[in-house]
């Protein structure tokens, strides 16, 4: 295979850095260059290690356009610099305005770097741009200690039993971090069929493995972790207080092998949108999660807290088939062994969350 050169946008968070590590082991020929503003606790933690590894990592802010000025040209780009939070903008920690800049202004930003370099672009979307209306719409029966689908009733169309699908609604509302991701993505396929450059969707599910910079917003699996094993207090928040909303995992090492086959494949035709989750057989209710907490660490209560938080959902798996026909793929690392990796990690790393909380 003949040399080629990614750039990783926000290189230093954890799936930046954990696409790097996998890729530089997948792929040969394989130059890795990457930009992060080292805004995130604890990202400078990644940058040694990646230093180590002789991958150069450049001081970039995606917001600002004179920073790509610096940086060299690149066959392909992924986007893995984002504010994740589906609470940005409301929470008190960043602004309405600062969300859009970095989520929406980063991504024309660096859609005119492809633009100048011919380069491909991987945007890494979420599975935050669907339809809180709609997702509500969702009817759910309590089975153990999750939401289930209720396969006796009448569902939103688009909503298969394997889950949510690309051709759900994304109608408002969705959250402003939602709509700044959603937006990217009709730039970013605009982008490329005017300007002759590839680019490829991934709607991906919730990430979640060993070194997650994690918070009760982002990296909920991670968080959780951490936070039961060193006593922290927990809540489940709404939904009847008693931990049954569900959410999928999937390991960055398995969205890898994914962009493997989207940035050396052959060109072809077909879809450029994907969901890309660990799905059913990879997901957990909260009430599960501390199960297994629970078992690991010793028991630790979880309060319940029935007031509402603003965008939460009861319940979100996504349904990969399309990139499972595509492109054969599938999420190799089971829920289990996620697990046991964060909770080995959590094991040998008992200040994590004082190094990795926002300030």
């Amino acid at each position: 295979m003949k040399s080629m050169t990614i750039l990783i946008t926000g290189i230093c968070g954890f799936v930046g850095s954990s696409l790097a590590l996998a890729l530089r082991e997948r792929v040969e020929n394989l130059t890795i260059i990457g930009a992060d503003n080292f805004i995130r606790p604890g990202s400078e933690t990644n940058r040694l290690l990646l230093k180590r590894l002789g991958i150069r990592v450049f001081h970039a802010d995606i917001r600002q356009p004179s920073d790509f000025d610096a940086l060299p040209a690149a066959d392909w780009v992924i986007d893995a610099a984002a504010n994740p939070s589906v609470l940005a903008g409301v929470d008190g920690r960043s602004s309405s305005r600062q969300l859009i800049e970095h989520n929406l202004g980063g991504t024309i930003n660096l859609l005119e770097y492809c633009k100048m370099y011919r380069a491909g672009l991987v945007l890494l979307s979420t599975s935050r741009v669907y339809s809180i209306v709609a997702l509500n719409q969702v009817k759910l029966l309590e089975q153990g200690t999750r939401f289930v689908i209720d396969t006796t009733q009448p569902q939103p169309p688009h909503l298969t039993p394997a889950g949510v699908s690309e051709e759900f609604s994304t109608a408002s509302p969705i959250s402003l971090y939602g709509a700044s991701k959603l937006a990217s993505e009709v730039l970013a396929l605009d982008y490329g069929a005017t300007f002759q450059f590839p680019v490829w969707i991934n709607r991906c599910g919730v990430l979640a493995g060993p070194g997650q910079l994690g918070t009760a917003e982002q990296g909920i699996f991670s968080f959780w972790l951490h936070a039961h094993a060193r006593r922290r207090p927990l809540r489940y928040i709404g939904f009847t207080g008693l931990g049954h909303q569900v959410r999928d995992a999937l390991h960055p090492r398995d969205l890898a092998a994914l962009l493997q086959l989207q940035l050396t494949g052959p060109s072809r035709p077909g879809p450029r949108l994907f969901n890309v989750s660990g799905g059913q057989s990879n997901s957990l209710s909260l009430a599960q999660l501390t199960s297994w907490c629970d078992e690991r660490f010793g028991p630790h209560p979880v309060q319940s807290d029935l007031a509402p938080r603003p965008f939460d959902i009861p319940w979100l798996i996504l349904d990969s088939a399309l990139a499972s026909s595509h492109f054969d793929w599938r999420p190799q690392t089971s829920i289990s062994s996620l697990l046991d990796e964060i909770g080995h990690h959590v094991d040998h790393h008992p200040d994590w969350l004082e190094l990795t909380a926002p300030q």
